[in-house]
Parts: C-alpha cells; structure tokens; sequence
C-alpha cells in the first residue's frame, strides 16, 4: 500500500511525519510483526520508550522493514528514575544499545514528574545527547505550560515536540494554544481514547456517517485539522491501513467545534495530571 502522508517540519527544521504508530506493548516477535506490517502500510513513524520494554523489537522491525533506516522516524523516551544528568546520559546510551541503532529521530522526556524536581537537569542531557549526534531532535511529554517556560528559562532551548493526552474527551485546547504560539509540534497519545466510550460516541457517528468514514478516522483527521499529530497503537493491519486513510477528507469547521466541544473537566483516561503526577 502506498500512502501519502503530510510532513511536519519542527523547530528545528526536522521534518516528521502527521501521523505514527504507538508502540505501547507491541513486544516479542508479534510486536515486531506488527510493526513491520505498519511500515509496509507506509507509516514511518514508531513511537517507543524505554519503560515500554520494546526497544528490541522497535530495533529488530527497523532491521527487517523493506524501508532504509534515514526514512523512518523512532522515538524513544527517558524515564522519570533517569532523570539526574549522568543517569539520563547512560539511559540514553542504553536505549540505543537495546535497538541497535546509532541514533533516535526524537527523544523524549517521559513525564516532568515535577516533586522530583530533576526535569531541567534530564533536558539538559538530552541536549548534550543531541550535540553527540544520539538524537536528532527533542521533546518532552506530558508538559504543562509552566514547566516548558522553565526549560526556556534555564536552558534557552524549547522542545521540538510535546506529546500530551489528546482525545475527544480531554481536547487540550490551553495546550495546544500554547504550543503552537511557541513553535512546539503537540503529539497526541491515546488519540483514540483507551477504555472509554469515545468510539461509540452519537456526536462522532453521525460525523463519520456524512463523510463515510468511521469514528477513528474521523477523530484522528479532527486531531490533524487541530494541528495535532496523532499516534493510534493497532497491532492489526486492517486497523492500521484504516487509521491512515484520514487525509482524503475534511471536517468543517463546525465538525471540529463539535468534537472538541465533547471534552470533560475529568476527560483524562487515567487521572494522570502532570501537575502532580510521578512517572518512574
């Protein structure tokens, strides 16, 4: 299957795909197949982390894809107990070594698990990293407003990308804005929603009936119109090939409204808020 998908250039003139595979336990040889069967779907773009325990895999589908390695885009994460500066450094070295490859496209800061108060510190590693040519571009996950202007501050470098829950459900629309005004690309994880009822949602089905598209199509095309770049995990290949047929349409203004008008105060899947919430 051939697909286009749109590209997005990042602040730091990285160039990355509108849409990607979430790996979160696609592990062992059914993960890897899994994901070698995205990359013949045409997705370039798989979404790792080292607390996931798939590097191997990630690295091994990479090896086995028909696809050269300078186009696909992988992305791992560091996790909050590797946040101190040499810690964060070997963490990084250690993840390559898992996938066997000699850099990342993007590496990302897990969560801020500001209690800890070590995030600064682990940016500034990830920085140095990017220097040694161990990743090509960086980001962060899960950052509120309040701790990216701290990076700023610190270091004088924002990340490239900043991947926060994102969903019909829990829209973000204080985030987005803020990324957006500060040249940061937001990444959705669970775009689709997980262990809700998003996907039998009225509003969305009536949306997707008019467009003859189905509910997750119509939510990760709401994402992409949004600016949002969306990351859906499928380990089928039927759904896979689905979630990438959403650039053939477009939601009206109104259609967007409406979805982001479904967003709940308590929308977060897992009660997970950055503010307080600790990753290790």
């Amino acid at each position: 299957m051939s697909t286009t998908i749109p590209q997005i250039t990042l602040n730091d003139g990285l160039v990355i795909p509108a849409i990607g595979l979430g790996t979160y336990n696609l592990r062992g040889a059914s993960g890897v197949q899994a994901m070698t069967s995205a990359i013949d779907m045409g997705y370039r773009l798989l979404d790792s982390a080292f607390n996931y325990e798939n590097e191997g895999a990630v690295g091994e589908a990479v090896r086995r894809s028909t696809v050269s390695r300078e186009h696909l885009f992988i992305t791992s994460k560091l996790p909050g107990r590797h946040h101190q500066y040499d810690k964060a450094i070997y963490t990084i070295q250690e993840s390559l070594y898992r996938t066997k490859l000699d850099y990342y496209d993007l590496f990302l800061i897990h969560w801020p698990n500001p209690n800890k108060d070590l995030y600064v510190e682990a940016w500034q590693a990830l920085i140095d990293a990017q220097k040694w040519g161990l990743i090509r571009s960086i980001g962060v996950c899960n950052f509120l407003p309040e701790h990216l202007d701290r990076l700023k501050k610190e270091t004088g470098v924002l990340p490239s990308i900043n991947q926060v829950e994102l969903h019909p459900f829990f829209s973000q629309k204080e985030q987005l804005a803020y990324d957006k005004e500060n040249g940061i690309v937001t990444e959705s994880w669970s775009p689709l929603g997980r262990a809700n009822n998003v996907l039998e949602n009225e509003t969305i089905q009536q949306i997707a009936e008019a467009h003859g598209k189905t509910i997750s199509q119509v939510i990760l095309r709401w994402h992409t119109q949004l600016g949002a770049l969306p990351i859906p995990k499928s380990s089928s290949p039927q759904r896979q090939r689905e979630n990438l047929e959403i650039f053939d349409f477009q939601l009206t203004e109104e259609q967007i409204q409406q979805i982001s008008g479904l967003t709940r105060d308590d929308g977060r899947i897992a009660d997970q808020d950055p503010a307080v919430y600790e990753e290790f």
